[in-house]
């Protein structure tokens, strides 16, 4: 039976991670050559929408040329069945853009943001986990070309999963920021708020960065308390979501409020107010009296409020 995790988007994924390969130079070069490919411009991947079929993001090794890829940047993603899959970013082409699209050449070619491919179901579910996989793997090694420690140049190795420093010795590997997203919880009502980032009408679970040293049952009371000044007891766990954005992990949890009178921390809240069930239900249709909606069925925090109204709170 799937875990609740896969309810989410970008948590399933087609590939075998095949991490023992990942130091095989002769194989990685074999691989390259007859594997496939998922290419990015920028932090956008490329499909293929040629006549109107429905949108592709993988090339053949044999079929990027044509897009310049810079494969001294390549990742090894995995292993489908017996396809190697890579990620390379391609050389900045000219492009049209258009509502978070971007259109190449003669409008066959498209680049997409990462979270409406999964909004938007543009592509299996099995497929989103190495395009997020590619997304935040890409982005780690633009952001880390120098060596945190003497500021030499660094250089990729192990299939892009490390880079070293030739100066110091230094390795560093890909980072994943851990973040609480949380449902407080008392009786037959939960806590939601919105942030002024949110698009209108928007509101959601509360959510913050696990700190160093610190667990995530006291990062989830620490952040409900800092935002609302609600204090809560009992944390348990729902389910987890990678988040691409960079490279985000998101856990999922419910806690028992102890506590009902709301302080909100404006600078991080404009609004957040207690819902009753039946309302967390509205806003799940679409059909709230007062014209809210909640995040998309993709993300956690739509799983976090379906499994509230369902009675799957486990507290």
């Amino acid at each position: 039976m799937p875990d609740r995790s896969q309810r989410t988007g970008y948590s399933e994924s087609l590939l075998d991670r095949a991490a023992d390969r990942r130091q095989d130079d002769g194989w990685l070069q074999d691989a390259a050559r007859r594997g496939r490919f998922l290419l990015f411009v920028d932090d956008r991947p490329l499909f293929n929408v040629a006549n109107g079929a429905a949108p592709d993001p993988v090339f053949a090794a044999e079929a990027i040329e044509r897009f310049d890829p810079d494969l001294s940047r390549s990742i090894f993603l995995g292993i489908d069945g017996d396809v190697p899959m890579f990620a390379a970013p391609i050389t900045r082409q000219p492009v049209e853009e258009q509502a978070g699209e971007a259109f190449l050449g003669d409008g066959s070619l498209k680049a997409i943001d990462v979270r409406s491919i999964a909004i938007q179901g543009l592509v299996q579910p099995a497929m989103l986990g190495p395009i997020a996989q590619a997304k935040s793997m890409l982005d780690w090694h633009e952001r880390h070309r120098f060596c945190a420690r003497c500021g030499a140049r660094t250089t990729k190795s192990d299939a892009g999963y490390r880079r070293d420093c030739g100066d110091c010795g230094a390795q560093h590997f890909p980072r994943t920021d851990p973040v609480v997203i949380m449902l407080a919880i008392s009786g037959d009502d939960c806590l939601l708020a919105r942030s002024p980032r949110f698009l209108p009408n928007m509101i959601s679970a509360l959510a913050g960065f696990v700190e160093p040293g610190e667990t995530i049952e006291d990062a989830v009371r620490r952040e409900v308390k800092e935002e609302t000044d609600i204090d809560t007891a009992h944390v348990a766990y729902h389910s987890s979501q990678p988040w691409p954005f960079p490279a985000s992990l998101m856990i999922g949890c419910f806690a028992e409020a102890v506590s009902r009178d709301l302080v909100l921390d404006h600078k991080e809240l404009e609004y957040g107010r207690w819902f009753s069930r039946e309302e967390v239900a509205a806003l799940l249709n679409g059909t709230h009296r007062e014209g809210y909606v909640c995040p998309p069925k993709m993300a956690i925090a739509h799983q976090l409020l379906r499994s509230f109204v369902e009675g799957e709170t486990i507290l």
